[in-house]
């Protein structure tokens, strides 16, 4: 006959002191904006992408270099006498300069931002450099080779003091490592074997202890050459929000074309109309009948900013995130972490603090809380997870004694499909530790094997108090469980509070029970958690998502999260967890926390509300350009269009050139917004597009008219132009 189920009481997890209410991290990479040898690097690029090959990447600026170039053949031609025109050869030749300089301050802002990442690079580089490995080899004796000629597979001692020659992870030992050569951060972290944080990167160094490393990637193909690829922009992938922006510019162009390249000939046709019928004799000539004019009117109707910046905001994107020690593949993952609908957690390390702990051993049936730790123990003893660990810990604190293994004993190990672990002693004893439905299930297919009938209420009741219970199985006979700890983190509650004000659904993952994730679920804040998670149930529930119309994020370190990963839209891996997490994600996160998927969000809305930003302030500072050169252009011949000259500037050439001018002068004014971002905010959808319109969109309508018509009186006052 069973026995009551003992009274207990399970010391709920508190928060520990922490930082402050969370804030975006702007880690050490953060540097100047403007430094010298960028800058030089930067101008010399702007030069060699005036190459029609290179220009052609960007159709609008390859639009104004070709009107450039027109104009120059124009002013030669005139210089030989083969061009009339009423204004004097110095107009065109400055409409020239300034249009050739519109080119290249687009071009400088592009090479600004590569040039920002291949300093980078150069910085990551000097991480990657030729040393000794020590390896294993198949006798078990260590040999002294070069890191160039490791191969995927080797084995690698490493002791204090030395440097990890390659990409691997650890399979014997623990340490502690400096990874600043790869994250920027001076304090060492703590790698291990049997867990997620067994990843280690070439070129850190191990300040303790010693470790065995396998070798997960040959030469030449390590995590850190990857990354060096990638900061230099040398595989940069245009997001499909770029690709569509910069279609719809190119439309923009093309209309404008169309619109002015029929004014040449208009303008030749109202001259011959005037000597044919009117009765003039004397050749006709206005402003708005040579080439260089109208390609100036072409180039102030076209979305030039933006054309000018488009480039230089994606590429700043992907450098804001490695600011944050945010590796990205491509640009599209940073972009795409602006769209993000739903953000899936994992609970441990990242929702509760680092691993749990064994507290309690709780017994049902005939059995005593000794018994239990003696059985949990020995089906932890090959355990190398930290919550394997803790129970071998508790019980040896508790027997005052180490635990004692059979020499024939043989480990069973943990899965993701069993989700219980355990040894099997000689005589065909089988003993297991698990999940308590896993356990169940094991003990129903033995025979003579049932559950306790308490064991449903003391699961219950342990999972109410936002605790995990494990059961123990001794052959057929469920003999307890194993109360293991969850300690929320600080401020959880205020971070997902900040994600939903960002209109993203955060959902916790975690292989606890539905009792147990519901009460962590509601004490974190989450809107949502996924129990008894497997590889399996996190990959339907992200399809399940995405097949609604979501974007979905995850974030991950283990290899059972490889395949969710991979199926994440954003997908963002520990640089301490596996391999295969690191290879399915688009995204590496160098400080492995857990928490930084909240500010990959924030860096890829940046993204996008800079883009739209500039994009608006283009589109209305154009409105500015057309009632500057409009009514300068065809007052003349169309009186009632004074009536829009609002702006009452000195002359038509003083118009055209001061239009030109601010054209120019506004794309580097901009760099700035374009390399560091628009702040944002994280406000609702409508409060978001009225901040735009009326910052970036009344600031874009005042700006020019304000700076054309100081242009203009600069112009005037100097006596530069008629």
């Amino acid at each position: 006959m069973s026995k009551e189920v003992p009274d207990f009481e399970i010391p709920v997890g508190e928060a520990r002191p922490g930082p402050e209410p969370f804030q975006p991290i702007r880690r050490v990479r953060a540097r100047k904006l403007l430094e010298k040898e960028t800058a030089k690097v930067a101008l010399k690029q702007a030069f060699v992408m005036l190459r029609p090959d290179l220009q052609w990447n960007n159709p609008v600026m390859f639009v104004v270099l070709v009107g450039a170039v027109l104009t120059l053949l124009y002013i030669v031609e005139a210089a030989w006498g083969g061009a009339a025109s009423v204004v004097s050869i110095s107009y065109f030749i400055a409409l020239d300069v300034w249009l050739f300089l519109t080119v290249l301050f687009a071009n400088f802002a592009t090479a600004l931002a590569e040039a920002r990442g291949k300093a980078q690079a150069e910085s990551l580089k000097k991480a990657r450099y030729d040393t000794l490995a020590y390896r294993l080899n198949a006798k078990g004796v260590i040999e002294e080779v070069s890191s160039s000629v490791l191969r995927q597979g080797d084995r690698l001692v490493v002791k204090a003091g030395q440097t990890i020659p390659g990409d691997g992870e650890i399979i014997e030992g623990i340490a502690s490592v400096d990874e600043s050569a790869i994250t920027g951060e001076s304090a060492p972290v703590i790698r291990e074997a049997g867990g997620d944080r067994s990843g280690v990167t070439g070129g850190t160094v191990v300040l303790s202890d010693r470790i065995v490393i396998e070798i997960t990637s040959s030469a030449g193909e390590s995590f850190l050459d990857r990354m060096i690829a990638l900061v230099e922009g040398a595989i940069r992938q245009r997001s499909p929000n770029e690709i569509a922006l910069t279609l719809v510019l190119s439309a923009f162009t093309l209309i404008f074309l169309i619109v002015v390249i029929p004014l040449l000939p208009m303008a030749r046709n109202a001259e011959l109309y005037m000597q044919s019928y009117l009765g003039i004799q004397e050749p006709v000539k206005s402003l708005g009948t040579d080439v260089p004019t109208l390609i100036a009117l072409l180039v102030c109707l076209i979305p030039t900013t933006i054309g000018a910046l488009l480039a230089a905001i994606g590429i700043a994107g992907m450098d804001r995130a490695l600011q944050a020690n945010i590796i990205a593949k491509s640009g599209k993952a940073v972009e795409l972490a602006g769209d993000i609908d739903v953000v899936l957690l994992d609970k441990t390390g990242t929702i509760t603090i680092g691993n749990r702990n064994a507290t309690t051993f709780l017994p049902v049936g005939k059995y005593s809380a000794s018994d239990v730790g003696r059985l949990a123990a020995l089906a932890s003893a090959a355990d190398a997870t930290p919550e394997g660990k803790s129970i071998v810990q508790l019980f040896e604190r508790d027997s005052s004694g180490p635990i004692d293994v059979p020499p024939e004993a043989r480990f069973i190990a943990f899965t993701a499909q069993t989700r219980m672990s355990g040894i099997d002693l000689p005589g065909g004893r089988q003993i297991r530790k698990g999940a308590p439905d896993a356990i169940v299930k094991f003990v129903s297919g033995l025979s003579g094997g049932s559950a306790p009938t308490e064991l449903g209420s003391l699961v219950n009741r342990v999972a109410s108090q936002g605790a995990t219970p494990l059961a123990v199985a001794d052959g057929p006979n469920i003999v307890g469980l194993i109360v293991l700890e969850d300690i929320l983190k600080p401020h959880m509650s205020e971070r997902f509070e900040r994600l939903r004000k960002m209109g993203l659904r955060t959902v916790m993952i975690t292989g606890d029970n539905p009792l147990t994730a519901a009460t962590i679920a509601k004490r974190a804040g989450v809107d949502d958690f996924l129990a008894e998670a497997t590889p399996e149930t996190k990959l339907a529930y992200i399809k399940k998502e995405q097949m609604g119309g979501k974007l979905v994020a995850m974030m991950g370190d283990g290899t059972n999260d490889a395949p969710a990963l991979a199926q994440a839209d954003v997908a963002l891996a520990m640089n301490a967890g596996t391999q295969a997490a690191k290879e399915a994600a688009n995204m590496v996160d160098l400080d492995s926390d857990p928490t930084k998927l909240i500010e990959v969000v924030e860096v890829g809305k940046q993204l996008l509300v800079t883009r739209g930003s500039l994009t608006t302030f283009s589109i209305a500072n154009d409105v500015a350009k057309y009632f500057a050169i409009i009514p300068a252009l065809f007052a003349g011949t169309l009186p009632w269009l004074k009536v829009v000259d609002i702006m009452n500037l000195h002359s038509p050439t003083s118009a055209i050139l001061s239009a030109v001018i601010f054209n120019a002068l506004i794309i580097p004014a901009l760099i700035p917004v374009a390399l560091k971002g628009v702040r944002y905010r994280p406000l609702g959808a409508d409060a978001l597009l009225r901040r735009n319109m009326l910052v970036w969109g009344l600031g874009g309508v005042i700006l020019p008219f304000i700076g054309i018509k100081l242009i203009d009186v600069v112009m005037a006052a100097l006596h530069l132009v008629s």
